[in-house]
């Protein structure tokens, strides 16, 4: 990807309002966000009538009702979706959407994303996983709840049924999620172990952690965004205003530069620094042509254009070559045995 991606997840935050949804890509475009991510689902296909909240919903949301009830809510149609990846266009974001069913899939696919997303509630979901991989494109795998175990499985299945790259996000399902349980350490366990470039899906408060994330070399940084915290809906409190946003993407994109290179050298910006900072051997007091060079007469001072300190070892007990004033540099007949 050139760089670290960064992807702006509307999510549901659209609150099943086509107009919202419109509102919150102009406001990922205007972050700086490489890709704004909806979810696309069925709601019939997903979710069964008995099916409870998950109790981070229940306290944002402050109702009892079926996660059926509250998701139908939040569905978009494949139809309004055509028209926000059409508006996406427009405004020069790339549209990315998770599908949480297979003719969700089947009609993403038909709209040409460029890759997929799965998202974690789905790495245990063979005929899922089959279907996404059957499409042969690059895949984003979220890896919330997951043990090392079922990630090996998933990207078996994915690999066997044609998927192409895949990428694997560090991610914690809880909203929002405790710093205490981020573990981002485990961003290296799974790089490792599975060969595979990470990235790191955030839930938490804030910005910081996906800051740190890319640090610690996340390719990928997805983060929750919406139009306004206190919005109903179950991840409007967990999510980034607008600004919060902006300021996200400016920092990651300043912790990237900051990465620089492996290489261990003076930068170009230090590089007029160097006679300033460093330091010379010069004359501690005035000394005579002839006179033996010690401890007592030399003195080590800026600036660093004379002769390295490092040297010093060398110049002790050697003879000066000429007069010297105090505070005048040192200087060597490189071509005298003395």
């Amino acid at each position: 990807m050139g760089h670290v991606f960064i992807i702006a997840e509307a999510g549901d935050n659209h609150n099943g309002s086509f107009e919202n949804a419109i509102k919150l890509v102009d406001k990922a475009a205007e972050a700086g966000a490489d890709c704004v991510k909806f979810q696309t689902f069925v709601t019939e296909e997903v979710i069964s009538r008995y099916a409870e909240m998950a109790e981070y919903q229940k306290q944002n949301t402050g109702k009892e009702e079926s996660q059926f009830d509250m998701v139908k809510r939040l569905e978009l149609s494949f139809e309004q979706f055509r028209q926000i990846q059409e508006y996406c266009r427009k405004r020069g974001i790339l549209f990315l959407s998770t599908p949480f069913d297979i003719p969700s899939i089947t009609f993403l696919n038909e709209i040409g994303v460029p890759f997929f997303k799965v998202p974690s509630g789905e790495i245990t979901n063979y005929p899922y996983l089959v279907a996404i991989a059957k499409t042969q494109k690059d895949v984003i795998m979220s890896t919330g709840m997951c043990t090392m175990k079922e990630i090996g499985e998933a990207i078996a299945v994915l690999e066997e049924n044609g998927a192409g790259r895949i990428t694997l996000l560090h991610c914690n399902t809880e909203y929002p999620t405790p710093y205490e349980d981020v573990n981002l350490k485990a961003m290296e366990t799974m790089r490792s172990a599975f060969g595979k470039e990470v990235g790191y899906s955030d839930h938490t408060l804030g910005i910081e952690v996906p800051v740190a994330a890319v640090a610690m070399g996340a390719v990928i940084i997805e983060k929750h965004f919406t139009l306004d915290k206190n919005m109903e809906g179950p991840d409007h409190k967990a999510s980034l205003e607008a600004e919060e946003l902006a300021a996200m993407v400016k920092a990651v994109r300043n912790i990237e530069a900051a990465l620089g290179s492996a290489e261990k050298k003076p930068s170009p910006s230090e590089q007029k620094n160097i006679e300033v900072a460093r330091k010379s051997i010069v004359a501690r007091r005035a000394i005579r042509q002839g006179e033996v060079l010690t401890e007592e007469n030399l003195a080590v001072k800026r600036p660093g254009s004379g002769i390295s300190p490092m040297y010093y070892p060398m110049i002790l007990g050697t003879k000066a070559i000429r007069d010297f004033g105090e505070d005048q540099m040192i200087e060597m007949d490189m071509g005298s045995e003395e």
